[in-house]
């Protein structure tokens, strides 16, 4: 008996290149598992593009106008239909890590076969996560990038110097919230105190990032 055909995986492709776009857009419209919703040159235009019409796997380059996958990813993993990331860059350097720390499910190399990018997309679909070799040492070593986007906002508003009440004010959440995600912090970070969450914050470059 003939299996049920499964559902083409929706997809959503951004890349400032236009020959790269326009060459992977030709690749999954001919590949029967995948229905290619939109296309977007922009950061801007792909964010804009995804909250309108969600979809299960968005493939972006690394260093895409203006915002770049790393801001981008952090803002749409809220959302509570959020589609799993892979990111498509050049393997050589730090953006594989990057791309995992920034909450990718996957990644593919600019320079493998296109034949790997579209497996890549087929097992993140599936909920796998998809990297080349990572050194997870590198990964350990930068706390800060386990941080939340929320908790990543109130470390930055206790840098300043903002108290408990004012973080409560600014961001619309009770002080019992604010302890909760400041108690949070102070566990990922490993320190005791918001005085050692501050010297953390200033010491690791966070500041300047």
């Amino acid at each position: 008996m003939a299996e049920p055909a499964q559902e083409p995986i929706d997809v959503m492709l951004a890349d400032n290149n236009p020959l790269v776009l326009s060459a992977m857009s030709e690749i999954f419209e001919r590949d029967p598992r995948f229905s290619l919703v939109a296309t977007s040159a922009t950061a801007e235009g792909f964010l804009g593009a995804v909250m309108r019409v969600p979809v299960k796997v968005c493939v972006i380059a690394w260093n895409l106008p203006v915002l770049g996958a790393a801001k981008l990813i952090e803002v749409l993993r809220e959302q509570e239909s959020a589609p799993r990331f892979v990111v498509y860059g050049d393997e050589a350097g730090d953006a594989p890590r990057l791309a995992m720390q920034a909450g990718a499910a996957g990644f593919a190399s600019r320079s493998g076969e296109v034949e790997h990018l579209l497996e890549t997309c087929a097992d993140v679909a599936a909920g796998k996560m998809v990297f080349p070799f990572i050194d997870v040492r590198k990964m350990q070593r930068d706390p800060i990038h386990t941080l939340s986007r929320k908790e990543r906002i109130i470390l930055e508003a206790l840098a300043k110097g903002l108290s408990n009440r004012d973080l409560s004010k600014d961001l619309q959440i009770s002080t019992n919230t604010v302890k909760f995600h400041l108690s949070n912090i102070y566990e990922k970070l490993s320190v005791k105190n918001r005085a050692q969450a501050i010297a953390f914050f200033y010491s690791s470059g966070a500041a300047s990032g």
